[in-house]
């Protein structure tokens, strides 16, 4: 298999996470005072196999590019695709121009196990234009729910309802060709790309996950990452 290649959107002004991504990029903010998410995320990369890892970036990319540098350190290739104006989350790609013919994509604000050689392998091997990672999450309807008739009578009443949704993880493999249709430097969206995607009958395979994935894009789960450090380090094989 050829070298595999990740690319990680790190270009996001983390304006849910304001107070703490005021001065500091949403991806260096400190988790347990030992690292941050996305140096926890390069090391997974680089543990799994990947040796060049492009970081696009845009909102305090100064500081990012300073961080990571090179790559040396973890031991991996970084290079770095800056954008003059926000592109959403697939426009950026649009701007990198080596990409090779299959590639791993995922935000900068993501904790999870899950295995990112086995889940780039199978969408090489299966020759998938488009593979999207998710998992299981619940939602809680904080409201009683009513169901009525067409004559108005109530008919069921649910209490605070829990929904169970299978969500997207943030975390793809593409084929370059996707790529390559999009205008170069347009914003353009995740969620575009599915909705043009089955408009187009596009084959996107959706592989399931039933691993500890954490998105630290809010607060109080970013707080919960901090506090809970020394668990995920175990749960993600991080040291």
């Amino acid at each position: 298999m050829s070298k595999m290649r990740a690319i990680i959107l790190a270009g996001g002004k983390g304006t849910r996470l304001k107070p703490y991504t005021t001065l500091i990029p949403k991806p260096l903010v400190p988790l347990g005072g030992e690292s941050s998410v996305l140096e926890m995320v390069i090391s997974q990369l680089a543990k799994a196999g990947f040796t060049h890892i492009t970081l696009a970036v845009n909102h305090l990319a100064d500081l990012v590019m300073a961080y990571f540098g090179n790559g040396k350190k973890w031991g991996v290739l970084i290079d770095y695709s800056l954008e003059n104006k926000p592109l959403n989350t697939v426009g950026p790609l649009t701007l990198i121009k080596d990409l090779p013919e299959n590639f791993l994509v995922m935000n900068a604000d993501i904790l999870c196990n899950l295995n990112f050689k086995e889940f780039y392998k199978g969408h090489v091997k299966r020759g998938s234009l488009i593979s999207v990672a998710a998992c299981s999450r619940d939602s809680v309807i904080d409201f009683g729910v009513l169901k009525y008739d067409r004559g108005h009578c109530l008919t069921e009443f649910r209490e605070k309802p829990v929904y169970r949704f299978d969500v997207s993880m943030g975390i793809y493999c593409l084929n370059r060709s996707v790529i390559k249709k999009l205008p170069k430097g347009k914003a353009y969206g995740f969620d575009q790309l599915m909705l043009d995607g089955i408009k187009n009958k596009d084959k996107i395979r959706i592989e399931k996950f039933n691993g500890f994935w954490l998105d630290i894009g809010r607060p109080e789960d970013y707080q919960y990452a901090d506090e809970h450090f020394k668990e995920i380090v175990n749960k993600l094989g991080y040291k």
